[in-house]
């Protein structure tokens, strides 16, 4: 008896342990929206695609964020830059991974397009801000 109980203690201790370190996760899966920066790490890796985990850093101040529309129906990912207005480099890098600039924009940004359908991203400047603000927006509807 004593070996049954002392087992399920330790069961009980590993699942409750196991489901303390996945709460944040679960958190993450079902919210609607996050704030945060590269320091936040479990966020960072969770939120943000590659391609801005990997986009060029045009300014020393920037922030990132996660909007999720309508549901699960689509989700936006930024990063806004501040105290520039300048996306040559932005630019540059997205050419460079095969994104193609569109000739037309539903919002006043300028847009583009890689190999996913699903996929486009919105390259916007705020002058009177003065800040850069890139949105990566999946559709999965």
């Amino acid at each position: 008896m004593r070996k049954k109980a002392k087992v399920l203690i330790v069961l009980a201790v590993l699942l409750a342990g196991a489901f303390g370190c996945a709460i944040p996760y679960i958190k993450m899966e079902f919210t609607e929206s996050a704030y945060y920066t590269e320091k936040d790490e479990r966020e960072y890796r969770f939120f943000t695609p590659q391609i801005l985990q990997e986009m060029p850093r045009i300014s020393e101040k920037y922030e990132f964020s996660f909007i999720n529309v309508s549901g699960p129906a689509s989700q936006v990912h930024v990063v806004k830059f501040y105290r520039t207005s300048d996306t040559r480099q932005v630019d540059r890098y997205l050419t460079s991974k095969g994104y193609k600039k569109q000739a037309t924009c539903d919002i006043e940004a300028t847009c583009w397009r890689g190999s996913d359908p699903q996929e486009t991203l919105y390259v916007g400047t705020f002058k009177d801000e003065n800040m850069v603000m890139v949105q990566v927006v999946i559709d999965f509807s």
